[in-house]
């Protein structure tokens, strides 16, 4: 799932949390990072070899979600979920409107909205590689659909080379918030190794499923995934405990 549109998140933390009681939220967070990481890495190079990835907007939010999910990620703690659950679930409503209101949205490719103007790279640049990035590394479920979207949106990528260039940018922000997790010593190493084992045959599988079946599976899943995240976070916002 999350090498189609993102959301594995929302299925492995709640995952860590329930197989091992007691587990501290921060060291959650670290061990789902060094899963995630093989898997996005796996899913980037796999769409790479089967599909033209633009660099010229992937590349530089990479290398700066690098550094944005680390800061992120050195917060994490200082943020408590239900100061930004509110935030999140309003966002994640406008992004499901969006798509359905939008229905060709990412079905197929804009290119005019990519060449008519530079200012749409530079800020979609800014909202992956700095603001997307940021949530990334404080808490992280919908990263990777919230790149789809953006994408799209912003320089008129359909859904399968949105999700290409998010998986490059979300290996950048997994690669920023691991390392200051492990730093700080919350990462499970031996547990995030299995995890990363399992997380690299479902990117190969679920990248090349998205290449298969096209941009209207992928919106499909993304719509899916996305009122998925917004059940869970409602419940966990007004429900839970």
């Amino acid at each position: 799932m999350d090498a189609v549109v993102g959301g594995g998140g929302l299925l492995l933390l709640p995952a860590l949390l329930v197989a091992v009681p007691g587990m501290p939220p921060a060291t959650a967070l670290g061990t789902n990072k060094l899963a995630a990481i093989a898997g996005t890495s796996t899913a980037a190079v796999t769409f790479a070899r089967r599909t033209k990835i633009d660099w010229a907007v992937a590349g530089p939010a990479a290398a700066m979600a690098v550094v944005c999910a680390g800061l992120g990620a050195a917060l994490a703690g200082a943020v408590p979920p239900s100061a930004y659950r509110p935030v999140v679930l309003v966002v994640l409503l406008s992004v499901a409107l969006f798509v359905v209101l939008r229905p060709r949205l990412g079905v197929v490719a804009v290119p005019r909205r990519r060449t008519r103007t530079r200012t749409r790279m530079v800020v979609a640049v800014l909202v992956a590689g700095v603001g997307i990035a940021t949530y990334d590394g404080l808490i992280g479920p919908g990263t990777g659909t919230f790149l789809v979207v953006a994408f799209s949106a912003l320089v008129g990528a359909d859904f399968v080379h949105g999700s290409a260039m998010a998986k490059v940018v979300n290996a950048g922000t997994n690669a920023g918030a691991l390392a200051v997790f492990a730093v700080t010593g919350h990462v499970w190493w031996l547990l995030g190794a299995a995890m990363a084992v399992c997380n690299i045959a479902g990117a190969m599988v679920g990248a090349r499923m998205a290449l298969r079946r096209g941009s209207g599976f992928v919106r499909v899943v993304l719509l899916v995934v996305v009122l998925a995240l917004v059940a869970k976070l409602g419940y966990d916002q007004w429900l839970a405990g």
